[in-house]
């Protein structure tokens, strides 16, 4: 399973969005500032997360970006899904459907691509944005 830069581009975005709105919401251009991402395709990616309901935005003075849940609460899966869609690393009709598959009777490698799938779900969906948080804030302290 390879990520795409939206994947890449959008987990960088909620992570520094976590880290600077306690105070107030975020800009656009800032975070792309930051996380050198261009600013109409960091806006692609943030619509998609509003409407999944990752983020939320305010308009006007003082507007931007705050995350739309607790940090705690927003795993690294439910922002994959949201940019990627299936997180699924191979797709085998016969895992879902045996009448689907031609030869599920004598096929055994379902059996693999389950185990790797439910492992890649298993980790990402563990994995929580106030970790990564925690531990981006942790190197910018080493930095100093």
């Amino acid at each position: 399973m390879k990520l795409s830069t939206r994947a890449r581009y959008g987990l960088k975005a909620l992570i520094d969005l976590g880290l600077h709105c306690e105070t107030e919401a975020v800009s656009i251009q800032s975070i792309a500032s930051r996380q050198n991402i261009s600013d109409s395709y960091l806006e692609q990616l943030m619509a998609k997360l509003k409407k999944a309901g990752l983020v939320e935005s305010t308009r006007g003075a003082g507007g931007g970006y705050r995350l739309g849940r607790p940090a705690a609460e927003i795993s690294v899966g439910d922002v994959l899904r949201v940019l990627e869609g299936s997180l699924e690393a191979a797709q085998c009709s016969g895992m879902e459907d045996e009448s689907t598959c031609e030869n599920h009777d004598i096929c055994v490698t379902k059996y693999v691509w389950k185990r790797i799938n439910d492992s890649i779900t298993q980790a990402v969906d563990t994995m929580m944005l106030d970790q990564l948080i925690e531990e981006s804030r942790k190197k910018q302290q080493e930095k100093m």
